[in-house]
């Protein structure tokens, strides 16, 4: 992926207008330009049908692949429309941010995990109604992981990361069940991570962790989520997880499900703005849903990094 318009807008504030010169008003009123991003490798993705639902709900629709974000951008569209799963999302996030163009998401992944959080529609006719037409913008922020790679949901090592990739053999088989299976697989096989974690220059946990975690929305895991997470209050919610008897898994999954996770009795967690985790050169990270080789990392928010459609 063309990770030129990812980059973090830092000392540059959103304008008055959109890219397409409109006025914040203008654009809630009458939206009829769009830029539909697709990831046709996206679980659900259909471009073709995405596109046609857009028309029919009153847009003029400007198609643009996944690798193609900058030219997205540069079309001055009223909105930005990204169609794929949350591995998409960020840098879509980012570069419209960077633009100061509303974002709208029609989820197309497996687990959608960044939909079901921000409470937007499942059902794609629905969601590409709320693209065009939808009039309430909310502010969102970025995490950014050593300044380059932007995420919404989390970025996590430990037991996310073998989870996953069994997980991603499964779902064409079986969908959101795969995240399931791949989390009982890494459960019963996956080593603790030596780490050092910490979190606006003070220490969190500093040896053996099942799971280190790093939230901006902190939904994960196809209904896993840490619900101190906001991801509009500009503050990253850091969870690491000590390492303990692997029965104790159990307990770990149960609470990660139900909201709990910082409440477990081997979790430390902290709200910051920046964290780093120091770990293995070959640690890998789960980022969005995405695997990514990291080793140790630093990882930072913006605030307020980007507008999304959600009503």
């Amino acid at each position: 992926m063309n990770t030129g318009a990812w980059a973090p807008i830092k000392a540059r504030s959103m304008a008055k207008a959109g890219a397409s010169g409109k006025t914040h008003g203008e654009l809630a009123r009458a939206t009829t330009v769009v830029a539909l991003v697709a990831n046709e490798r996206s679980g659900s993705s259909d471009p073709d049908l995405c596109a046609a639902r857009l028309e029919a709900a009153g847009a003029r629709v400007m198609r643009f692949g996944i690798e193609q974000l900058e030219q997205a951008v540069r079309s001055r569209p009223d909105r930005l429309v990204v169609a794929g799963g949350d591995g998409s999302i960020a840098p879509a996030a980012a570069a419209v941010g960077a633009a100061a163009i509303p974002l709208a998401v029609v989820p197309a992944g497996t687990a959608n995990d960044f939909a079901e959080r921000l409470g937007l529609p499942s059902d794609p006719a629905e969601a590409c109604e709320l693209a065009v037409n939808g009039t309430r913008l909310r502010e969102l922020e970025l995490g950014w992981i050593n300044q380059e790679r932007p995420f919404v949901n989390v970025a996590s090592a430990g037991l996310p990361a073998p989870a996953a990739r069994a997980a991603g053999s499964w779902k064409r088989l079986v969908g959101p069940l795969a995240y399931g299976l791949g989390a009982l697989h890494a459960g019963l096989t996956a080593k603790p991570l030596r780490c050092l974690v910490d979190c606006d220059g003070g220490e969190l946990l500093a040896g053996d962790a099942w799971q280190v975690t790093v939230a901006a929305s902190g939904a994960f895991g196809a209904g896993a989520a840490v619900e101190e997470a906001d991801p509009s209050d500009g503050v990253l919610e850091v969870v690491a997880i000590e390492s303990g008897p692997r029965l104790g898994l159990v307990g770990l999954a149960y609470r990660l499900r139900t909201g709990g996770v910082t409440d477990h009795p081997r979790a430390f967690h902290a709200s910051c703005t920046t964290s780093e985790v120091l770990a293995p050169d070959d640690t890998d990270f789960n980022v969005d849903g995405e695997l990514v080789t990291l080793g140790s990392a630093r990882f930072t928010v913006q605030a307020g990094a980007f507008r999304l459609v959600v009503g």
